[in-house]
């Protein structure tokens, strides 16, 4: 039996968008258009009505906004969002509403197919058994990524280093700015794969090759990449157990 179909909400103040999204969302079966609406107040009410899983949302509307209208709802409650709007200046403001995604208008059919794949990833850690004791913890981290949204598995990070109340991750040779302190992100992370050696630095542990001990206690930690990174004296006994050094 197929699971069943995600369920959607289409909310631009223009028909012509919404159209567009129809037409994009022909080729993805699995999701399955409960209603459209017209502004953020009748969006507002099919929500609750509704009870959609996902919205695809304008930005720019007459009246309340899109990021107003998220604003009023139960974030407890709040469906995956993807923003769809002819401005690319409010990308990192829909990283901070948490969105999937980010297109923008006209739609370009690869980038919406790019856009769904994320949606289901992000639909799909959401309705795993919660019997596993690894579900408990971040498996994906969504990132601003120019006009749109990078998703990160968290498995794929090799280090990352705080940066004031950002912090940054490295991943497959490229680094990307997060809007969180450094303590935050650390505690959403499996503490089996992820090993903090120094204040502000976080390694996954399956990207060490060595270990190289240096004067007064501190050691240098290289990645099988060739990235050095410090090891600092504070974090010696934590990095000795986890790599299982004598």
């Amino acid at each position: 039996m197929s699971a069943p179909a995600i369920r959607a909400l289409l909310v631009d103040d223009e028909m012509l968008a919404r159209l567009a999204l129809r037409q994009a969302l022909a080729s993805h079966p699995d999701i399955a258009i409960v209603g459209e609406c017209g502004n953020a107040a009748e969006a507002k009410q099919a929500i609750a009505a509704l009870e959609p899983e996902l919205i695809f949302l304008d930005i720019r509307m007459p009246g309340m906004d899109g990021f107003r209208l998220l604003h009023g709802l139960q974030r407890s409650a709040l469906p995956m969002i993807v923003f769809a709007t002819a401005y690319g200046q409010h990308a990192l403001r829909a990283f901070d509403a948490n969105a999937i995604d980010y297109l923008l208008k006209p739609i370009d059919q690869a980038r919406f197919d790019q856009a769904m794949c994320r949606v289901r990833q992000h639909w799909q850690g959401l309705n795993v058994a919660p019997t596993a004791a690894a579900t408990s913890y971040l498996q994906r981290i969504s990132v601003p990524s120019g006009e749109h949204i990078r998703v990160i598995a968290t498995a794929d990070i090799d280090w990352i280093r705080a940066d004031g109340n950002y912090v940054r991750i490295h991943a497959a040779g490229t680094s990307h700015l997060h809007r969180e302190p450094l303590t935050g992100l650390l505690a959403t992370l499996d503490p089996t794969r992820f090993l903090r050696i120094h204040r502000g630095i976080v390694v996954n542990v399956d990207r060490i090759a060595e270990v190289h001990p240096l004067f007064q206690g501190s050691a240098e930690v290289v990645l099988h990449d060739g990235t050095r990174l410090n090891l600092s004296r504070r974090f010696r006994a934590s990095a000795r157990h986890a790599l299982g050094m004598s």
